[in-house]
């Protein structure tokens, strides 16, 4: 039968009051027989004083101590004993001189010590058992005895009122004990039946009122901590139920193992990815661990010995680039993790031709500036051919200097378009500095400009950027559209955002296969002439970046009379 938790708390609290309880009457009982015997000893010692005194006063006539049975109790036994343990006088035995040496007696023994010293036990002169009091003198220890039959013991015999008393005491105790168990097992008991609803989630409909005192209070607090750890709970599965949405959503390929190497959850775009990068169509997600393709990070995760707890590598399949990670977590499981990272690769591949050609840009002029110093330092030169290479060697760092400027402007926008500042530009007031500015290569090259709206076209807008985009528009026709033809920039439409504009010129046009790059960076329609004819090869791509800046867009066509026709749009 199992026993109550009310049941082992009265039982250990019955045990340990009665073993004190016991403990107690013990040590009075004790106590009482001490002083008792003491007591006894006490007399004994009187009579003890009393031979003393006898024999002092006659020292040599030991049958004097005769007459004093007549003041002594009848079964008293008196014994004289010198220090040498011999017994001089005993009145219970009629040949002392037969006694063995008494000096290993415990009471003679103790009396040596301590000056005086008692015991019982049987005598072995006449087997008769008795209560012993040896007391020192200077010479001679006096000895007492008395039998110790059943009125000694009697009256060596502890009184028993106390012990009644301590045992009413633990009746009363116990009746407290049981009381104050019976409170603390209500406690107790509420908390079983409060576990015992919680197991059967139904603790809504379980009223719990514990008592007013610490252990009702322990049991309230525990109660609340239940009620408010199942709402966590819910709060938690409702969680968990957005973050499998995310991930089921999510543009990662997912796959969570545990230390087994068991799949615990997964996503589709995992199986997805995986099917990709396998030989074989496969849905199950476990047969990452198999694929040769895996074979790195198989490795890894077979390694015991590995001292990091991640691992990364990439993966190409079917034209397409794919990233994997391995995370290991403390408990030995992993996540396996697959990102699809071809657009960035070609990013990637991207900025490193854009490097390639930077370079290549770069090294054009550096090489003519430092060929045609190399011939003005080593070379005797008169004074009209070091001029020449040294005005051909500006010429080249006009063109480097100029490169740099738009890498840089290029760059500013892309990275920081932050601190480019916003205001209201006047177009018409832009296009005629700009006009001004290039006055004199218009001029040479017979190249009319014209625009056709009022000057009070406001575009909000970057003051700089909206020069460069006409700037480097008109740099372009300069350059490559030939002689004496005209510009003409118009306003073809507008709505409640937008201007939209024209930028047309009359040249030569370019053929009809290069307009869909015109805009890429360092793309040249004719290399040879196009480098001689100056530029850094970035005009265009700076264009498309700052209409882009703006929120607006451009196209390039073919003119229908000859030449190019720039379409683009710019916010009010």
């Amino acid at each position: 039968m199992k026993i109550s938790y009310k049941q082992k708390l009265f039982v250990s609290f019955v045990c340990i009051f009665a073993l004190f309880t016991i403990g107690i009457a013990i040590l009075e009982q004790s106590r009482e027989r001490q002083q008792k015997t003491e007591e006894m000893e006490g007399k004994l010692d009187a009579y003890a004083g009393i031979v003393h005194a006898i024999l002092t006063q006659h020292p040599e006539e030991l049958t004097c101590l005769d007459s004093l049975q007549k003041l002594f109790p009848e079964n008293i036994r008196l014994t004289i004993i010198n220090r040498q343990g011999k017994v001089l006088y005993d009145n219970a035995v009629a040949e002392v001189s037969l006694l063995e040496n008494h000096s290993e007696r415990p009471e003679i023994v103790s009396a040596k010590e301590e000056g005086t010293g008692s015991n019982i036990r049987i005598s072995s002169s006449n087997q008769q058992e008795y209560l012993y009091y040896a007391r020192r003198f200077n010479n001679r220890f006096v000895r007492v005895a008395l039998p110790y039959d059943v009125g000694t013991q009697n009256f060596l015999k502890p009184d028993n009122v106390f012990l009644y008393y301590i045992l009413a005491l633990f009746v009363i105790v116990l009746l407290l004990i049981s009381y104050a168990t019976d409170r603390f097992g209500k406690s107790i008991r509420q908390l079983k039946d409060f576990t015992t609803a919680a197991q059967a989630d139904n603790i809504s409909a379980y009223p719990v009122g514990f008592p007013n005192d610490e252990l009702g209070e322990i049991g309230t607090k525990i109660t609340e901590s239940y009620r408010q750890l199942k709402e966590s709970k819910k709060e938690i599965a409702l969680e968990r139920e957005k973050l499998l949405q995310h991930v089921h959503s999510s543009e990662e390929g997912l796959c969570f193992f545990t230390s087994a190497r068991t799949v615990e959850f997964y996503n589709g775009l995992f199986i997805q990815y995986l099917n990709i990068i396998m030989d074989e169509a496969n849905s199950e997600p476990a047969s990452v661990l198999k694929d040769p393709a895996f074979e790195k990070a198989i490795s890894f995760l077979s390694d015991k010995d590995r001292q990091e707890s991640y691992f990364e590598m990439q993966i190409s399949r079917q034209g397409q680039h794919f990233a994997l990670r391995v995370n290991v977590f403390e408990d030995g499981g992993f996540e396996i993790i697959i990102n699809d990272v071809t657009k960035q690769e070609k990013t990637r591949l991207l900025k490193q031709e854009i490097t390639g050609n930077i370079a290549h840009e770069l090294r054009t002029p550096v090489t003519s500036i430092r060929g045609y110093l190399e011939t003005v330092l080593e070379q005797s030169l008169d004074a009209d051919k070091q001029h020449h290479f040294l005005t051909k060697a500006y010429k080249q760092a006009l063109t480097l200097s100029e490169l740099i400027q738009d890498m840089s402007l290029i760059t500013k926008i892309e990275e920081s378009p932050q601190s480019f500042r916003l205001e209201d530009v006047n177009i018409g007031l832009l296009l005629e500095n700009l006009h001004d500015d290039l006055e004199i290569p218009l001029q040479q090259k017979g190249i009319g400009m014209t625009w056709s709206f009022e000057k009070t076209i406001l575009v909000h807008g970057n003051q700089n950027l909206l020069y460069s985009v006409f700037r480097n528009l008109t740099d372009n026709v300069i350059r490559h559209a030939g002689v004496n033809v005209s510009i003409e920039v118009s306003i073809y439409g507008e709505d409640k955002d937008f201007y939209y504009f024209s930028y047309a010129d009359t040249g030569i046009g370019i053929a009809e296969h290069h307009l869909n790059r015109l805009f890429e960076r360092f793309y040249r329609t004719e290399e040879g002439r196009t480098r001689d004819a100056g530029g850094s090869g970035l005009g265009l791509s700076i264009v498309k970046n700052a209409i882009l800046f703006h929120r607006g867009s451009i196209v390039v066509k073919n003119r229908l009379g000859g030449g190019l026709e720039f379409l683009f749009k710019l916010p009010k």
